[in-house]
């Protein structure tokens, strides 16, 4: 059987239907809030599909927590009477649910609610998969990655500021236009006059390539001047050492592809859920030690799950809503 294949307004039926999730547990959920959501599930069959899926993934794993969730939130309707009529076009078994995914959504599946607010917060965001470029000014471009989220400070015509407060972005400033560009994140400061550079903040760690020109990182006491073909990384507390990059691997997903040179393949698991709607977990810690030499399309990437399967042996759960949990084999 041939497996479907996610167009972009599943893609954007699927990021709605989590949004919901997260919205109707915000604890201040109005009447046209309930109006609002039985409208959008009327909209389309797909809107309900959706919503419903993403509670069956939670029930499937996580059971015991909704029935604990669920006779917490009776409790504090007995002492809260007035959320009781907010909630109640749900059911009592949804609201329980929901208020624990949006605060602690299982194994990340979705975004909590503090990062949804975050997120509405950005001047410039990208969605999972999507990839967007910006032109600040006559002199300083952009191209965001999947999952980016960007403030801009400062945008005149001699300087550009800006906040990278997670993912991945390539900056370029016009070498026939200097202009000096400086980016936040991290708590450091990356700045350049004439340059092409890649930086990626990620967890707690930030990683910046420069490409092209030169580029200055600094974070509190430390400084350090990349050439092109170098590679920075620093934490908080932690500032390492320019050191030569694969350039070609750092620009891959410009092409739209990624690219792994013996990788472990719980590192190859977390880079893909950056891209891929829905998520893989990874059940294994000797599966996920496995070394990984291969690249993928982005607009592709159930090969990956493909790989996993055939190349490494391993078992593949396919769940609503994207979820495929990945198993070492049984003998």
């Amino acid at each position: 059987m041939n497996k479907k294949t996610m167009t972009a307004d599943d893609m954007a039926i699927q990021r709605e239907a989590q949004a919901w999730v997260v919205r109707l547990d915000s604890r201040a959920v109005s009447e046209d809030d309930a109006q609002a959501f039985r409208l959008w599930c009327t909209q389309n069959r797909a809107h309900a599909t959706a919503f419903s899926e993403a509670r069956n993934v939670w029930s499937a794993m996580r059971p015991a927590a909704m029935q604990v969730k669920y006779a917490e939130a009776r409790r504090q309707d007995a002492v809260a009477g007035a959320h009781k009529g907010r909630r109640a076009f749900l059911g009592g078994a949804v609201a329980a649910s929901v208020a624990y995914l949006a605060f602690r959504p299982p194994m990340d599946l979705w975004p909590s609610l503090g990062e949804v607010a975050a997120g509405f917060a950005a001047d410039y965001q990208t969605a999972t998969g999507e990839q967007r470029t910006l032109a600040m000014n006559d002199s300083v471009f952009v191209q965001m990655n999947t999952q980016t989220r960007l403030n801009v400070q400062v945008n005149t015509n001699s300087e550009t500021g800006m906040e990278l407060l997670s993912g991945e972005a390539e900056i370029q400033t016009d070498f026939n236009m200097p202009g000096k560009v400086t980016v936040l994140a991290g708590g450091g400061v990356v700045s350049a006059l004439q340059a092409r550079f890649n930086i990626r903040y990620t967890g707690n760690k930030v990683c910046v390539t420069c490409l092209q020109g030169r580029v200055q990182v600094g974070q509190a006491i430390h400084r350090a001047t990349l050439d092109a073909g170098q590679q920075l990384t620093y934490r908080d507390g932690d500032f390492g050492v320019p050191q030569a990059a694969n350039t070609s691997s750092v620009t891959a997903w410009r092409k739209r592809m990624l690219v792994f040179n013996q990788v472990a393949l719980s590192e190859v698991v977390t880079e893909v859920n950056r891209y891929r709607p829905g998520k893989l977990i990874l059940r294994s810690e000797e599966l996920g030690r496995s070394k990984v030499q291969a690249s993928f399309s982005i607009d592709r990437l159930d090969d990956v799950i493909a790989l996993i399967r055939d190349a490494y042996g391993a078992d593949v759960t396919q769940l609503p809503g994207g979820i495929v949990l990945l198993r070492k084999a049984t003998a």
